[in-house]
């Protein structure tokens, strides 16, 4: 995986030098604290790796990369404040850190910031292309993220609209990432959508395996308090399979957990409702689902026109990602 950490070390170099803040500083500097906490990087790592698929001067990608990234940090600041988390890759979130109106500001600001990034590229064809696809992954991110909050109110979520609502909310960021990269690197249009699809369905599956550790990983290894799906009443394909698989006892404690919320500590309600995945065996269904889309990603990258090594590599690539404990 050399070439993934070339694109990793060339962003985070890019990124260092290249801080937001500026004045006033109470508005910027929140925005430098969560890019600098890290994470995978996989969306700019997308921008890049689309760009060298087809054109080894990867330079010209690294606005788009930066304009990926800075928004995708943009919708985690916002989505901390409205899933009231405390902990964002083992550190405490903006709103924590700072306070919840400083936090919605930043956020408001590294969204105009990523767009600018779009606009420095001075050909008018290809910045149009670019923020075409930009704006049509933004709202469906935002479409994305009213259904998680709207599903945590319903009782009738179904299966697919929960895997309508992370395509939306997370794996259309990834799909648009390497899209970017490509169409910069000079791919063609059957192409770029090969590698859109392909980096669609991987982050359906890199979705689920996040809700898997959510639920089953360890705190000091994924970065936040497990168990928050289940605390905030999460309609994740674990919940809502564990409703299909279970006995009638058992929904109706999950049912009581999630749709009356009865007064018990919220570690009480994490055991339980964990207990009852484990015995319906739902993370064994999930994986098989995750297997699904990662096989339909992989036979997307199979029809592009590029070498037979980047395929292999690349479905290495998504291969260690999703069977991540992290």
């Amino acid at each position: 995986m050399e070439s993934i950490k070339k694109y990793t070390l060339l962003f985070e170099q890019h990124l260092k030098s290249n801080p937001l803040t500026r004045t006033p500083v109470n508005l910027y500097e929140p925005a430098d604290y969560i890019l600098s906490l890290g994470g995978k990087r996989l969306r700019p790592v997308f921008v890049l790796l689309g760009c060298d698929l087809y054109n080894p001067i990867i330079d010209s990608a690294l606005d788009a990369a930066m304009a990926v990234e800075v928004f995708h940090n943009f919708t985690l600041l916002h989505d901390d404040i409205m899933d009231k988390a405390e902990l964002r890759r083992g550190m405490p979130t903006v709103h924590m850190k700072y306070n919840t109106n400083t936090a919605i500001l930043s956020g408001d600001v590294m969204m105009i910031q990523s767009y600018q990034y779009l606009l420095n590229y001075k050909d008018a064809v290809v910045s149009k292309s670019l923020l075409d696809i930009f704006n049509k992954m933004a709202f469906e991110v935002c479409e994305g993220q009213q259904l998680d909050m709207d599903f945590e109110r319903r009782k009738d979520v179904t299966i697919s609209e929960y895997l309508h609502m992370i395509t939306n909310k997370t794996s259309v960021l990834m799909a648009a990432s390497i899209q970017m990269g490509a169409l910069l690197g000079g791919a063609s249009v059957a192409d770029q959508q090969h590698l859109y699809e392909f980096a669609k369905n991987f982050g359906i599956a890199f979705q689920l395996q996040d809700d898997i550790l959510d639920t089953f990983g360890e705190m000091s290894v994924v970065g936040k308090r497990i168990g928050g799906d289940i605390l905030q009443n999460k309609k994740t394909y674990l919940f809502l399979k564990s409703m299909e698989l279970a006995d009638a006892s058992q929904k109706k404690v999950l049912h009581d957990f999630y749709y009356k919320d009865p007064v018990i500590s919220d570690e009480e309600k994490i055991i339980a409702v964990t207990q009852i995945f484990k015995d319906v065996n739902v993370e064994e269904y999930s994986r098989q689902v995750i297997e699904a889309y990662r096989d339909l990603s992989v036979s997307h990258l199979l029809a592009c026109d590029i070498s037979p090594s980047s395929k292999e590599w690349l479905t290495e690539f998504i291969n260690q990602i999703l069977y991540r404990n992290y």
